[in-house]
């Protein structure tokens, strides 16, 4: 039902712009990814992490509605039913999306997801619109463009934008922004150079 901080390598072990000067530039000069000036940071509002404090963040009760209609998402065969559940959330779903076996929207906030028309997001993938660290939660909207292509068991993080007909091999975790028409894969997802193998792609 939620992420901590180890979901993030870039920010693992501790706050994610520890390192990074006001100007949005890592000590070695390296630009820091665009989600991070994108998301929203809620101080932990009391003693311990975030994530012992969900319930001052979310109703309880809309989260356990939400689980409920996330669980009929990823079991449901029909394509259909997946969009119209996704926009019952909250989603923006746009035409001929198609939602893989498994695949999971933010459980918390999922109405900061949109879906352009023809995207594609493989089995078992999740898409994260927060995540709950030791001295603050973040919030950030997921967009995923036009034509789009998130392979097996991708994890795309809270502010992400990924661009029309980009492509995201399997495995991945995208934790920066995917330009348009560009291929990325790994752990963090990177740009490779040519296109993508078969089986890198393979969504279902």
């Amino acid at each position: 039902m939620s992420t901590d901080d180890a979901s993030d390598p870039a920010t693992a072990g501790g706050d994610a712009d520890a390192g990074h000067d006001a100007a949005g530039t890592a000590d070695d000069g390296a630009a820091r990814p665009a989600r991070y000036d994108r998301v929203e940071r809620h101080e932990t509002p009391g003693g311990r992490n975030s994530l012992r404090h969900w319930t001052d963040a979310k109703s309880p009760l809309t989260v356990a509605a939400n689980y409920l209609v996330v669980w009929l998402i990823r079991i449901s065969p029909s394509l259909r039913l997946k969009n119209w559940l996704l926009r019952r959330l909250g989603a923006t779903v746009g035409e001929g999306v198609s939602w893989g076996l498994e695949a999971t929207p933010d459980v918390f906030w999922p109405e900061r997801i949109t879906l352009g028309d023809d995207a594609i997001v493989g089995y078992d993938s999740v898409l994260l619109c927060h995540e709950f660290l030791q001295d603050e939660y973040r919030l950030g909207d997921v967009v995923v463009g036009d034509r789009a292509m998130l392979g097996a068991k991708v994890t795309v993080l809270p502010g992400v934008h990924i661009g029309e007909d980009a492509q995201v091999a399997a495995n991945s975790l995208v934790a920066d922004d995917v330009p348009p028409g560009e291929t990325v894969a790994g752990v963090p997802a990177e740009p490779v150079e040519g296109e993508a193998s078969d089986g890198d792609e393979n969504t279902n």
